[in-house]
């Protein structure tokens, strides 16, 4: 389904690339519906030759031309790029931001005329695998229903009531995704150590993550504690494995990650 809505965004860095290219392979959005900005001028010029979009010289050209603009600006950087140009801004306008750690409380006080939506995509969004949480500030079925169907194309939509679950979301979604890639690399590293060749080590790796996913997508009505259990059994390789696991506290040094990524989102609210 093509939207026929001009979409900006201020800044072009990773994540705004994968939302950018998702949408256009995804024919969400024509490129030519697509306008940036970007503090360097190389780097806009090189996705806008990438993508097809516009290339905008200033913020405030984003937002002259755009009907939802998108802030991808890291977020001790949001404050610089949209405070001078906040007059610019139009109550009909949607705002939808990608600063991690900056609050619907900072925006709305920023920019109290905009339509406000947080929201956080993962990488697999590039292959319409993500999970794209998102929250608003009041409930706006308009807004919510524009959202979807921008995203949906994009993997998972998940709308969630506030910015506490949002925070849950954005740390074991989206920085979730680099926490398993870690684990990935222990995984190709042992093989590796056994002899195996590193593609045929990554291609191991790769299609155990993968098949082990896609068996509990598949088989919706088993827990996860389920399906562990159909694959060991008592006194067996498996179960030697887990219970090494188990006392080096493996979930515990997880727990502790998820928590620290979330501090680390808190203490980004108090820096803008």
């Amino acid at each position: 389904m093509k939207i026929h809505l001009k979409i900006g965004f201020i800044g072009v860095g990773n994540l705004a690339q994968t939302v950018i290219k998702g949408l256009i392979e995804n024919k969400v959005v024509e490129a030519k519906s697509i306008f940036g900005s970007n503090r360097s001028d190389g780097k806009l010029q090189k996705i806008a030759d990438l993508y097809g979009i516009n290339a905008c010289a200033t913020n405030e050209e984003v937002v002259d031309k755009a009907d939802v603009i998108v802030i991808a600006t890291k977020p001790q950087d949001l404050a610089g790029a949209i405070e001078p140009i906040a007059s610019v801004f139009t109550e009909k306008q949607m705002l939808i931001s990608l600063a991690a750690g900056v609050t619907l409380r900072q925006l709305r006080k920023k920019l109290p005329q905009c339509r406000i939506v947080r929201l956080m995509p993962n990488t697999p969004s590039l292959i319409s695998r993500g999970v794209i949480g998102f929250v608003m500030n009041e409930e706006d079925p308009g807004l919510q229903t524009i959202v979807e169907d921008l995203f949906e194309p994009l993997g998972y939509v998940l709308k969630v009531e506030d910015e506490e679950k949002f925070e849950a979301l954005m740390v074991s979604c989206s920085a979730g995704t680099g926490f398993i890639f870690e684990l990935m690399m222990y995984w190709q590293e042992w093989i590796e150590e056994r002899g195996f060749d590193p593609d045929t080590a990554r291609k191991m790796t790769v299609e155990t993550f993968l098949g082990a996913s896609m068996l509990a997508s598949q088989q919706k009505e088993a827990s996860l504690e389920d399906l562990l259990l159909k694959v060991s059994s008592k006194k067996g390789v498996t179960a030697a494995g887990l219970q090494s696991m188990r006392e080096l506290e493996i979930e515990r040094a997880l727990r502790y990650s998820f928590e620290k990524a979330a501090l680390r989102n808190q203490e980004l609210a108090k820096e803008t």
